[in-house]
């Protein structure tokens, strides 16, 4: 008897569901979340105080001294890899000239993406950086794998058709996407919030975070506050730019802030007295001691 009585029920519901003129709203998936208590030192180009921003040693040196996160920005070489870089072009970062996307992968891997830094800072200069390679994303997850944890950008995403897409792939790929925000591997965040929107309309439980840059002090209202939530969970902004009154109205709202990139004690302690729930340094290891000590 109980088995038919529960037959009846669901063909019920289904009938009701299915009544002409009815609409069936379905429920908008939670925004994923992280714990705002956790205060997330991420590790800005990898440990760049230490070794070449965005090589593998810089990687290293962020996973040894314990950052939560390792920042990846993204650029896409000409035949659609997406490599670590921070600039749309070569020159800064390696001996090459031009635009990354007139590259193919085999032409950047020719390039020395290491000798500039013993150039410019001496007194860290290391024989073993002479010759690095550009490292693509998933070398770069190949070596460190789902025990580690990736903060990624999408840089100038408009001069990279499918970028978004691609990354997504890799992601997917390696599993580090989980169900929902503390469960994924990865957060991702731009100064293109086209390109995060794609993102979450490509997969909503992705954890994102709006970058905003500032020419002049920031100021940021409710209603931006209020559209940004609608995809991200976060916003990072750079910390000479902002204050205690917005970190705090940024917090009022529930998102996280992330500002960039702090590198001295002072300002750590600084950014941290605001309630700023994280943030970029290229010394991993000067924040963990920060963070010790408070």
């Amino acid at each position: 008897m109980k088995k038919y009585l529960f037959s009846f029920i669901i063909l019920l519901a289904l009938t009701l569901i299915m009544m002409p003129g009815q609409s069936i709203a379905y429920a908008k998936p939670d925004k994923p979340t992280l714990n705002p208590n956790r205060i997330l030192n991420v590790a800005h180009r990898g440990a760049s105080g230490h070794a070449p921003e965005h090589t593998l040693p810089a990687y290293r040196i962020g996973e040894q001294m314990h950052a939560d996160y390792i920042e990846i920005d993204l650029q896409m070489t000409k035949d659609g890899v997406l490599i670590a870089m921070h600039d749309e072009t070569v020159d800064r970062t390696t001996n090459g000239t031009g635009a990354v996307k007139d590259f193919t992968l085999a032409e950047i891997k020719q390039l020395d993406a290491g000798s500039w830094f013993n150039t410019m800072y001496p007194d860290q200069a290391d024989q073993a950086y002479v010759g690095l390679e550009v490292p693509t994303l998933e070398e770069i997850i190949d070596e460190h794998g789902r025990g580690s944890r990736y903060y990624i950008e999408t840089k100038s995403p408009d001069v990279y058709p499918g970028m978004e897409e691609e990354l997504l792939r890799i992601l997917h790929k390696h599993k580090l996407i989980g169900p929902n925000g503390p469960s994924s591997k990865v957060l991702l965040q731009s100064f293109s919030s086209e390109s995060l929107e794609i993102i979450n309309s490509m997969n909503p439980n992705i954890p994102l975070v709006q970058l905003i840059s500032y020419t002049a002090p920031a100021v940021i209202t409710d209603e931006e506050l209020n559209e940004i939530k609608e995809y991200a969970i976060g916003i990072g902004a750079s910390y000479t730019r902002i204050d205690r009154e917005y970190v705090q109205k940024v917090r009022e709202h529930d998102l996280l802030m992330h500002p960039y990139t702090v590198n001295n004690e002072e300002d750590m302690n600084q950014v941290l007295d605001w309630g700023a729930t994280g943030m970029f340094t290229n010394y991993p290891d000067r924040l963990k001691n920060v963070l010790r000590d408070r």
